[in-house]
């Protein structure tokens, strides 16, 4: 009874309500305080304008399988007779041997039937749990057509987005639930750090969750020291793994990094800040990258007395006409103030510079430079060398990841406002080039990724010095 009042207690804590605390106990599925915050959360899927998708991922060993199949069976299962749910995992035979051994932890005080040739779950109220797999992502195409009230999806950064989108419009319902109101269906689903699916996911849930603005989605983060059951030995095996993206997403649950990852170093906890006097500024710049169907970013930045480099704002639109963007830059320039309290203007700048595409002629002879000159922004050529741009970008970044010792030596001198939320997404993300490792890999803003355009008006920003863009004016190079 000890026991039992210790777990009521906690789960109160966590937001559950009174019928599901009582489904956890009648299933003797004591959850830990992390598994029940996602099963408060995978309640507010009932509400109206609630959200749609459960994310529960990070670190390994936090407890995530488990969690998944008992908020499936021992919650919505139970109080929706007739409910049918799916719970996807990569490679089938592994699925299988892991459903059938969760399934005798989690469901024996609670009737059911389980047909392991069919990897089928049923319980008396008919209710039941298909565990299916994705062995290879076009077994996906297996269950396409077919209605699912429940979608559970472990691992879920194997998928590829263009898959979870194809797996998603399988969850439709008619169901009623007892008060009379609809069901809503919903996707949970679970991951660690990592894989084909590793930006999406981290666009779909991560960024709110961070930016907190979860709308359709709830995001739950996992840790190691979520999960009192793990063998000790387990997170000495994390501990000693080698520094690098795999320690930082397996053991902390970084989804910051991952493998392939350019800009290893960047640490939002270290780079991103919630607020910058103006007034600390010794000099003004910006950068444009500039796109029609792509997007144009323009950055604003400044320098402090102490050498570093701060991103305090950007614009980032697509089809749009320069006019548009110049009345935006002037619009943004107008949120700062110089150190003399003044507002900021593009007088102000010490230089707008811009990459080579903005001063190529088009084919009635003009240059979409001039199109801005004749709006009041002189810009002036970037450097475009790509190498060395990632290269001083890394060098501003610092070396935070090595401790007090390094940051003495290569302190980090790059920092982001949070308001920069384009630039702050994109950089994770961005990827060596196989062909060309000291590059980054072009990529596009597409799949719900942020693409590189913002990334290249930083590259621009830094990687142009003050006398660089006075020879190109003067030159005209």
């Amino acid at each position: 009874m000890i026991e039992q009042q210790m777990f009521v207690d906690e789960a109160v804590r966590a937001g559950c309500g009174e019928d599901q605390i009582r489904n956890f106990i009648r299933a003797r599925a004591f959850l830990q305080h992390r598994q029940l915050v996602a099963s408060a959360a995978a309640r507010l899927c009932d509400m109206p304008d609630g959200p749609t998708s459960i994310g529960y991922g990070g670190a390994r060993g936090g407890g995530k399988s488990h969690w998944l199949l008992a908020q499936m069976g021992a919650d919505d299962c139970q109080r929706v007779p007739g409910l049918k749910c799916l719970l996807l995992r990569k490679v089938g035979k592994s699925n299988t041997e892991h459903f059938e051994d969760l399934r005798r932890k989690l469901f024996t005080c609670l009737p059911h039937e389980f047909s392991a040739y069919r990897g089928l779950l049923t319980f008396t109220n008919g209710s039941r749990i298909h565990a299916g797999h994705f062995q290879c992502e076009k077994d996906i195409d297996n269950y396409l057509g077919i209605e699912y009230d429940v979608i559970g999806i472990e691992e879920a950064t194997t998928l590829s987005k263009r898959k979870h989108d194809d797996i998603s419009t399988c969850c439709r319902s008619s169901k009623i639930l007892p008060d009379g109101t609809t069901w809503r269906p919903r996707i949970y689903s679970t991951t660690n750090p990592g894989g084909v699916g590793h930006a999406w996911y981290r666009a779909m849930f991560i960024v709110p969750f961070q930016d907190e603005k979860e709308s359709d989605t709830r995001f739950i983060p996992a840790r190691v020291e979520d999960n009192k059951f793990n063998n000790p030995d387990y997170r000495k095996r994390l501990e000693g793994l080698a520094d690098g993206w795999q320690k930082r997403a397996w053991l902390h649950g970084d989804w910051d990094i991952a493998a392939g990852q350019f800009f290893t170093t960047f640490r939002r906890d270290v780079h991103v800040v919630d607020d910058f006097d103006d007034t600390r500024a010794v000099e003004w710049f910006a950068a444009l990258d500039y796109g029609f169907n792509h997007y144009t970013v323009v950055l604003l930045g400044c320098r402090d007395g102490d050498g570093n480099v701060f991103i305090v704002d950007e614009h980032a639109e697509r089809l749009w006409v320069p006019q548009r963007h110049a009345q935006a830059i002037r619009a943004m320039l107008a949120r700062h103030k110089t150190n003399q309290g003044c507002t900021l203007h593009l007088l102000d700048l010490k230089r707008f510079v811009a990459g080579a595409d903005v001063f190529s002629r088009q084919s009635d002879g003009t240059t979409v430079a001039a199109q801005y000159e004749r709006l009041g922004i002189n810009l002036s050529k970037a450097n475009m060398d790509r190498v060395n741009g990632w290269a001083e970008v890394l060098h501003l970044l610092g070396e935070p990841n090595l401790g007090v010792a390094a940051n003495a030596v290569a302190p980090p001198r790059l920092f982001f406002h949070r308001r920069c939320t384009r630039l702050i997404e994109s950089l994770p993300a961005l990827q060596h080039d196989p062909n060309r490792s000291e590059d980054v890999y072009k990529v596009d803003a597409e799949d719900g990724i942020g693409g590189d355009d913002a990334a290249d008006a930083l590259r621009y920003m830094v990687a142009t010095k003050p006398r660089e863009c006075l020879v190109r004016k003067l030159t005209g190079l």
